[in-house]
Parts: C-alpha cells; sequence; structure tokens
C-alpha cells in the first residue's frame, strides 16, 4: 500500500497479551453457563454498571471509533452529529427507563418478542414470529455494515501484515480482515454467552477509550502551533458548530432529526431491538435496568472524545497534508483518514493500543448482535420443537450466525457506496425494520381491543415504505412493487373474507410504498435522511396494524394478565 510504519515486536505482544487475556476471563465464565436460560440472561445477575458500560461499548462501535474523526476532519465537517446523542438518544434512554424496563420485568421475559407473545394472545405467536423476522433482518445488516468498517479500518491499519498474508495464502486484505473480527466475536460468545458478551464488553469499552486518549495525545504532541491557537483556527473554520437548525429532511443532523427521528429511533434501539435490549434483561432488577440504561447516556462523552479527534486530525493535516499514497486511499475512502494516521503518526507499542481499540470497538457490537440473534433463534425452535434448555443449540446457532454475518459483510461496498460516511451507513441499516419493532412492542401493550394480528402484514409493509423512500433505482421499484403483490396475495389468502375495508386499506398501503418510490426517484434523487427512517417506519406498522387487526371483545385487566403469565 506504500503508508509508512508498520506493527512492531512490541504492538503484537501487547494485542496478543490483551487479547489472551479476555479469550481466558470469557472462558471462566463459560463455567457457570448450565442452561440456556444462563447462557443469554447472565442468571440475572449482572451488576447495572457492567450492564451500562457494555451498552456504551455496543452504541459506539468501530463505526464511532473511525468514521465520526472522519466526519468532523473533512472539509465542512462539524460537531452537529452530536445534537442525535445528546437530545434524541438521551431523551430515548429516559423513555425505555420509564416505560418498557418496568413492563420486560414485570412479565418476566428475555426479549421484546418474548412479551409480543404474552400480551397478544392467539395472534401472539405469530406477530413474535414475524417481529423476530424483522429483527434478524435489520440486525444482519447493521452489523454487517459495522464489520466492513472495520475490515476497511484494519486493511490500513495492518496493510503489511495482511499483504504479507495474501502473497502467502493468497486471502484478500479484506476478507482476513473479516475474518480476524468475526472470529473473534464469536470464540468469545461462544464461551460465555452474554456474561461473556457484558463483561467483555467492560474490558473493550476501556480499550477503546485508551485508543482514543493515545491518539488525542499524540495529536496534540505533534500540533506545531500549540492546542490554544488550533482550537481558535477550529472554532474559525466553523469546526465546533453545534446546532444545525434547517428543516431539510435529507440531512441526517439537524436539530428536528434529533429531537423527533434520533428519539424514536433511540426508543426503538435502546428498547425493542434486542441487540441492546438484551442488556435490560440481564440486570438484578428493573431498577438496575434503569440505571443501566440511563447511566449509559455517558456515551455523548465518548463521542464528542472522538469528535475531538476529527479536529486534532484536520489541524494536523492543515500543516502536514496527506501525500502520496495516504492521500489517495483516504481521497477514495474519507473514513480512512484516522487509520492512516495512526499507522503513520503513532509510535511503536502505542499502535497496540489504537488498533486494540479499533478491534474492541469493532467486536463490542459484533459480539452482542451475535447473542441476540442466537438468543431468538433459540426461542423460535425451543417454542417449535420442545428441545432441550442445556446451552449446545445456544453455542451452534452464534456459529451459524457469525458465518451469516461474515458473507453479509463481504457485499456491502455496493450498499456503502450510497453514504456519504460509513457511520450514516451503519446507523441507516437497522433504520429499516427498527420502526416495525418499535410498532410491535406498541402494539402489544396499548389496550386498545385489538389482537395485533396486522403486524404480519403491517411489519414487511413498514420495511417496504422506509426502502422505497431511500432507493429510487428502477431495480428497487421492481422490488418494492414485489413486495407489495406478496403482501396483498398472502393478505387475500388468509385475513381478507369479510374483511373489504381493512382490504382496501392494505391496497392505500401498497399503493404508499410505491408512491414513495416515485418521489424518491423524482430529480435530484431525493432521499430521507436516516434518522427519520424509524418514525416512518413506525407510523406505518402502526397505523397499518392497527387497521388490519381484528377487534377483541375485551382487553384483559391486569389481574387477569398477570394471572395468565
Amino acid at each position: 500500500m506504500g503508508l509508512g510504519g508498520s506493527f512492531g515486536l512490541a504492538d503484537w505482544l501487547i494485542l496478543l497479551a490483551l487479547f489472551a487475556g479476555i479469550t481466558v476471563m470469557a472462558r471462566s465464565l463459560s463455567r457457570r453457563q448450565k442452561t440456556e436460560r444462563d447462557y443469554f440472561g447472565g442468571a440475572r445477575n449482572l451488576p447495572w454498571y457492567a450492564v451500562a458500560a457494555s451498552l456504551v461499548a455496543t452504541e459506539i462501535s468501530a463505526v464511532t471509533y473511525i468514521s465520526l474523526p472522519s466526519i468532523v476532519h473533512r472539509p465542512g465537517g462539524d460537531l452537529t452529529y452530536l445534537q442525535i446523542g445528546l437530545f434524541g438518544y438521551l431523551a430515548a434512554r429516559l423513555l425505555v427507563a420509564w416505560l418498557l424496563v418496568p413492563a420486560y420485568y414485570r412479565y418476566d421475559v428475555m426479549s421484546p418478542y418474548d412479551l409480543i407473545e404474552r400480551r397478544l394472545g392467539p395472534a401472539g405467536a405469530s406477530v413474535r414470529r414475524t417481529a423476530t423476522g424483522m429483527f434478524w433482518l435489520g440486525g444482519v445488516l447493521a452489523q454487517s455494515a459495522r464489520v466492513y468498517l472495520s475490515a476497511v479500518v484494519l486493511g490500513v491499519l495492518l496493510h503489511r501484515e495482511l499483504g504479507w498474508l495474501e502473497r502467502t495464502t493468497g486471502v484478500p486484505p479484506h476478507v482476513a480482515a473479516v475474518a480476524a473480527v468475526v472470529v473473534v466475536a464469536v470464540v468469545w460468545t461462544w464461551l460465555g454467552g452474554i456474561a461473556a458478551v457484558v463483561w467483555t464488553d467492560v474490558v473493550l469499552f476501556l480499550l477503546f477509550v485508551a485508543g482514543v486518549a493515545v491518539s488525542l495525545g499524540v495529536v496534540v504532541w505533534e500540533l506545531e502551533a500549540g492546542m490554544a491557537s488550533t482550537l481558535s483556527a477550529a472554532w474559525s473554520e466553523g469546526k465546533f458548530t453545534l446546532f444545525d437548525l434547517s428543516a431539510s429532511l435529507t440531512a441526517p443532523y439537524t436539530l428536528w432529526a434529533a429531537l423527533i427521528g434520533a428519539t424514536i429511533g433511540g426508543v426503538a434501539a435502546f428498547g425493542t431491538d434486542q441487540l441492546m435490549a438484551q442488556r435490560l434483561f440481564c440486570c438484578r432488577s428493573a431498577r438496575d435496568a434503569q440505571l443501566a440504561v440511563t447511566a449509559s447516556g455517558v456515551s455523548v462523552l465518548v463521542s464528542l472524545s472522538f469528535a475531538f479527534v476529527g479536529i486534532g486530525l484536520w489541524a494536523y493535516y492543515e500543516q502536514v497534508p496527506l501525500t502520496g499514497v495516504a492521500a489517495e486511499i483516504v481521497a477514495e475512502q474519507p473514513d480512512r483518514v484516522f487509520a492512516v494516521f495512526a499507522v503513520e503518526a503513532v509510535a511503536v507499542g502505542l499502535k497496540a493500543l489504537v488498533v486494540a481499540g479499533a478491534l474492541a470497538a469493532a467486536v463490542s457490537s459484533l459480539d452482542s448482535i451475535l447473542a441476540a440473534l442466537a438468543q431468538t433463534t433459540s426461542a423460535l425452535l425451543r417454542s417449535r420443537t420442545r428441545s432441550g434448555n442445556g446451552v449446545r443449540l445456544p453455542r451452534l446457532l452464534v456459529l451459524g450466525w457469525g458465518l451469516v454475518l461474515g458473507l453479509t459483510s463481504l457485499a456491502m461496498d455496493t450498499v456503502a457506496a450510497r453514504y456519504d460516511a460509513l457511520l450514516d451507513l451503519a446507523l441507516a441499516m437497522a433504520g429499516y425494520t427498527g420502526g416495525a419493532l418499535l410498532a410491535a412492542v406498541a402494539l402489544s401493550l396499548a389496550p386498545l381491543g385489538r389482537d395485533g394480528r396486522g403486524f404480519l402484514w403491517s411489519g414487511p409493509l413498514s420495511a417496504l415504505a422506509v426502502f422505497a423512500a431511500v432507493w429510487h433505482q428502477a431495480a428497487a421499484g421492481w422490488i418494492c412493487l414485489l413486495g407489495c403483490v406478496v403482501l396483498l396475495g398472502t393478505w387475500l389468502r388468509r385475513d381478507a373474507r369479510g374483511r373489504p375495508g381493512a382490504s382496501f386499506l392494505l391496497v392505500v398501503g401498497a399503493a404508499l410504498v410505491m408512491g414513495l418510490w416515485r418521489w424518491a426517484e423524482g430529480p435530484g434523487g431525493a432521499v430521507l435522511a436516516w434518522p427519520w427512517y424509524v418514525p416512518l417506519g413506525a407510523v406505518v406498522a402502526w397505523v397499518w396494524g392497527l387497521g388490519l387487526s381484528a377487534s377483541v371483545e375485551r382487553w384483559p385487566t391486569r389481574t387477569e394478565r398477570h394471572a395468565a403469565t
């Protein structure tokens, strides 16, 4: 690749020692996993502070670690991304702690989808399967994007080592980097289940904080003008701009996108997406779970530190402009700028901490989604086959989902080209189904006298609506049309008899999807920014979910619901 700098012996020793130590810790936790509930619920004995650190580690991921500095560094970059965490995600955490956590602990469930099944009676099992499928789709899309970015970064950080591996074995660097991230995450999750995920996430959280601290320290050390002059220049350049009051639906980092879009999206992410919500079921009590999700709001400070790295990179490359191969690869993919800086400017020994931080940020999200995908899959299989309650099946599912995520991440190049930054890509992917999951939980908790069965059609319809609003190619139109035809055909075959009003409503929904696609196809290729994906999906899934559901004679009282569980 032609970049200066490489890993030294000290770097390899430090990196191997860190990851060997974490593996030993995961192995020790595996001895405590006797049942599936232990494996996925940590025996409900994890302290709130560990769960909070794990939430932060999962939320931050390699995407924030690498892409956020790039967003601030690039021309016109500033701090407007922080509005998302400072306003939207903080409000979302409080809403999850206040509204959802008490319900989850009242019904003693292990996922939001367990709650859906218990609350919706005869239709609950079908709705739960649909919601689980929506979670699988969103989880695989979002985490594949994160693994893809991690591989892009490792391709720069370990360019010489991966180049040697390619010459020796013929394995392309990107494939080797993906395999490295996936294998580490699978091993740790396989060994200790959710307890290993949480406690390794605590260590990984500390590692990527150390990595960003080292990066900040090196940037400050290398700045010839001094910190005061650098901050003054950054202020004049507009790097400290925090608020964007524009009302555009195509700009991702506006105040309105944060207050409305990110708040709704945050409730979906922290409260109804099993990737994050699984930790809420591992605490010792509802109060501890509330403390954990609220305390995880400290993530905005972590994001702020990554943003300051971006300001430092801007100042550093103003005095030492990128040249040669480094300039070429950053021009090709701006998200590589932090990795290039780590390769060229960070000293041997300290470089290991930066790489460990990048790997930690990557693995801390991947091990979480592996546990969540395996848990929801196991729950469905157990309900259908009455299989045993040991840990063999969960471990096999972790391995299987690891393979799926590795393969799908290799296909992310085409999707990545659509987004200005890989941070937007990763956050957008979960938005395709996040609104549907939020609506499903809302339908199960709201005593509106409906059985919730309409979600079987409104959930997929909402994902199609988001897809139609974002993609405007001709192929996207055919996908939307095919999806609507399948939904209408299934409805006519199963539930249309005697319900002309509901049938008309579903036709209107299909027309909405095609109308959104036509709007997105218009002049300029107008698209919807990712913070609005979840609100759009939630509205569609909620409105059509209610309209397509059947009435129930009487909603059960609280006493009756408790007796049923």
